[in-house]
């Protein structure tokens, strides 16, 4: 019984903590959550902006954020890219305003610096963990 609660407890917790999509299962983001930063150009950098598969916030939109200004809609497994001028950034994430579910009402806010110099590419991934809840990341690649 003992060792029944304890791994019932276990899979709870890990439950809720998201996992890295493989690339290709990734889906784009449809053009109608894609609120700026989509034109590419000479001298200037990409965002690769990924959001991890998981339960928690899973029927919800997060809304990922460059300079404090809302560049997209995103949902679980979904990806897109943005492009910004040489310089440096704030990108981030909070809670969906236009969101109609419960999760929208939350409070949310993650920000990162990035200094982003002309062709660079820079990938970020959205996370969510049972213990410090959603976070975004600069991941190496």
């Amino acid at each position: 019984m003992r060792l029944t609660c304890t791994a019932l407890a276990v899979l709870a917790l890990t439950g809720c903590t998201s996992f890295r999509a493989d690339p290709e299962n990734l889906k784009p983001i449809p053009p109608d959550r894609l609120l700026g930063w989509q034109q590419p150009g000479d001298g200037l950098s990409e965002l690769v902006v990924d959001r991890d598969i998981g339960v928690m916030g899973g029927g919800c939109y997060v809304a990922f954020m460059i300079d404090r200004r809302v560049a997209a809609r995103i949902a679980v497994g979904e990806a897109a890219s943005f492009h910004v001028p040489a310089g440096e950034h704030i990108v981030g994430i909070t809670t969906d305003a236009q969101g109609e579910l419960f999760c929208s009402k939350g409070r949310l806010q993650r920000e990162l610096r990035i200094d982003a110099a002309p062709g660079q590419r820079q990938h970020l991934r959205i996370v969510s963990e049972a213990k410090s809840g959603f976070g975004i990341r600069l991941e190496p690649r």
